[in-house]
């Protein structure tokens, strides 16, 4: 019963990230087609492509009446990104210095996106009106975003093809389809283990819906692009906080659960703290890169503990 839960976990997780990536080739097409601004495609749909595998297995989460894996989930990518991404990145970077003006405002975002999760979750739920709060303000991150970034991409000759429309709508199907799958079987397998799904939903869901950062981060980084795979997961963590966990409220009241609020949420905000430091020091070191890793295997480990 374990090996084929963990099964349909892993196969599902697998769905759900290819799903995502499928969404943001079609939908990148369709919105040059259709005249909307590279501008926007690339700060818009990027990001939300790379945040699709969180936002599906947390609305999933909520209709199964499982809300507590949507914060822990959040938390944990939001951690994941932070500590292993960031880690690696730096890690595999050829470069060592960080040109961190581009990020004087998006790391207030980020600081502040952190502790809004934090305060939001004193009371250990959270509703709709405080969920359209954070949809405000993703609104309000959105609309910075494209007015000062440029993020270029190729416009494949603005042609809409018939191809993009049906794998957009594929991956739409996919993603529901693996989100629900996943969120069962973590339901049963922590049922089997006698353990809390917040743990669950903070290690392995949060793993598996960081991957598309983190393989953008990592390319990025060995490319000598650290600011890129850097950049990458500010923007993403922006909107798992905002995003995600504001158009979940939509669909249910969300809880928290109780490793999350002792141990998630302290070491997200702890964190996304070192994060800022890190980026504002500007000389990286691989040394700084092991810390993270480290500090990323400790947090799992009093996950379990």
């Amino acid at each position: 019963m374990l090996l084929m839960q963990s099964f349909i976990f892993v196969a599902s997780l697998f769905v759900i990230v290819k799903s995502a990536d499928y969404f943001t080739q079609s939908a990148e097409r369709i919105g040059l087609y259709i005249g909307l601004s590279p501008f926007i495609i690339g700060t818009v749909i990027l990001s939300i492509g790379t945040s699709l595998p969180e936002l599906a297995t947390s609305i999933a989460a909520v209709l199964q009446h499982q809300s507590n894996i949507v914060v822990a989930d959040v938390v944990g990518s939001n951690t994941t990104n932070i500590l292993l991404v960031v880690g690696i990145s730096i890690v595999f970077s050829k470069k060592t210095t960080l040109d961190h003006n581009a990020s004087l405002v998006d790391l207030p975002i980020l600081v502040a996106s952190a502790f809004f999760v934090y305060l939001s979750f004193i009371r250990k739920s959270l509703n709709l009106t405080q969920g359209i709060f954070f949809l405000l303000a993703l609104v309000v991150y959105i609309s910075y975003a494209t007015s000062t970034k440029k993020i270029s991409l190729e416009e494949n000759g603005n042609k809409l093809r018939l191809k993009d429309i049906l794998m957009l709508i594929l991956s739409i199907v996919l993603l529901n389809f693996g989100s629900k799958y996943t969120i069962k079987s973590v339901v049963q397998i922590t049922t089997i283990l006698n353990i809390s799904p917040g743990v669950i939903a903070a290690t392995a869901i949060a793993l598996g819906t960081s991957l598309p950062e983190l393989l953008v981060s990592i390319t990025a980084a060995r490319k000598g692009k650290l600011d890129i795979a850097i950049g990458n997961v500010i923007g993403s963590n922006i909107f798992n906080a905002f995003g995600v966990i504001g158009i979940s409220s939509i669909f249910g009241e969300i809880h928290i659960g109780q490793s999350t609020a002792k141990i998630g949420i302290p070491y997200m905000l702890v964190s996304t703290l070192l994060l800022v430091f890190v980026v504002q020091n500007k000389k990286l070191s691989k040394w700084v890169g092991l810390i993270f890793l480290i500090l990323y295997f400790y947090y799992i480990y009093q996950l379990f503990s």
